[in-house]
């Protein structure tokens, strides 16, 4: 490796808008996320469907009438 081209590696914080604070090593000392394993909806089962349009409805109905009519 050349010297000097290299930034530092130096202690971090990482912080979540949900209040979650997690401390390791990077080439940045603070950053800032918005979604964070103790708040992202994968992790914690609450995941939530946006409906546009009625299109979740629309899906369900069309997929349910083939699941029945296949059995």
């Amino acid at each position: 490796m050349k010297d000097g081209i290299h930034p530092q590696y130096v202690s971090c914080t990482i912080t979540c808008s949900c209040g979650a604070v997690y401390h390791t090593r990077s080439t940045q000392p603070k950053v800032h996320v918005e979604i964070c394993a103790a708040c992202h909806p994968l992790f914690t089962g609450q995941q939530k469907l946006l409906d546009t349009a009625g299109r979740v409805e629309k899906f369900r109905r069309k997929y349910s009438k083939q699941a029945k009519s296949s059995t």
